[in-house]
């Protein structure tokens, strides 16, 4: 069975709903509030594991309330938190406004997730023994590359969403495999708005990249080899929250299985288009069963 290692963040997600997200000093009325557990890390581990492959999580949540609800979420999800970090003060938090499209807008407080700035002991054994390691940028710049250069070490795969978009230093670039920006990062990384031309220019950095286009799909460059694009599916969006965590999830499973990766590129395409038909983050997360059902095959 596939084994993911994922190091990054843990937050409760404070979600309002709205027709109409509020501007700069405007106050509108909610339809709806809902607390679900999220964080970029903790949804992709999700995401995997509902994927299908065994799932580790290393990664930080505060002694309060949040942080028991974070950890026995996941556990119900079936990731393994034994590296899960329990630490003094509050746990990482998202507050998000979640409009009538679809559409949201997320303000992050980190909390716990400030102190990933190192590896433990445990936390290198379970990189080396992943077949791959899933990176976001939500925890301390420090920790995540001392992950990245504890799965080069040791010959895994890394795959890294850039999110939130920030100046990445040239060492973890070069220990990451398979960047994963969507089309907004890959503008901030490149200063280039064309999604294919800044795919091309990460291409001196990283060897493979996918660029995610929300509902316009995907795009997969790698040197040497044609780009390949991927269309998203046509379905009504309640909630996008998670739908790039789903994505990055999923594909992580599919190519560490063996698939080839305009083949794994359709089946995350399928991953996400279900989560995205309805609300939360990890809670709208697909399980392998429903994506081959989508996909109309397994990974």
């Amino acid at each position: 069975m596939t084994h993911i290692a994922v190091f990054g963040s843990t937050n409760m997600d404070l979600v309002a709903y709205v027709a109409k997200a509020p501007q700069r000093g405007e106050t509108v009325t909610g339809r709806e509030f809902r607390t679900l557990p999220g964080g970029k890390g903790a949804n992709q581990a999700v995401a995997a594991a509902r994927a299908g492959a065994t799932v580790a999580m290393i990664g930080a949540v505060g002694n309060d309330a949040f942080g028991s609800g974070l950890r026995s979420a996941l556990d119900h999800s079936g990731v393994d938190t034994d590296l899960l970090r329990t630490v003094e003060g509050p746990s990482g938090t998202a507050h998000i406004v979640v409009d009538d499209d679809g559409g949201n807008a997320i303000v992050v407080v980190p909390g716990a997730n400030a102190s990933l700035t190192a590896l433990s002991a445990g936390d290198t054994a379970e990189i080396a023994a992943a077949d791959a390691l899933l990176l976001q940028l939500e925890t301390p710049l420090e920790g995540v590359l001392a992950a990245a250069r504890a799965a080069r070490e040791s010959g895994v795969r890394t795959l890294l969403t850039p999110a939130p978009a920030q100046p990445l230093p040239p060492e973890l670039l070069a220990a990451t495999d398979l960047l994963l920006p969507n089309e907004h990062e890959a503008a901030a990384l490149t200063g280039i708005d064309d999604p294919a031309a800044a795919a091309a220019a990460l291409l001196s950095q990283v060897p493979e990249v996918v660029v995610t286009l929300g509902a316009a799909g995907s795009l997969y460059a790698a040197r040497g080899a044609a780009p390949v694009t991927v269309p998203a599916r046509r379905v009504t969006a309640v909630d996008t929250t998670g739908a790039g965590d789903t994505f990055v999830g999923a594909l992580a499973v599919s190519l560490a299985e063996g698939t080839p990766m305009p083949q794994a590129l359709e089946w995350a395409s399928a991953a996400s288009a279900l989560s995205v038909q309805r609300p939360g983050a990890s809670a709208s997360m697909p399980y392998r069963t429903e994506i081959d059902g989508a996909a109309g095959g397994t990974a």
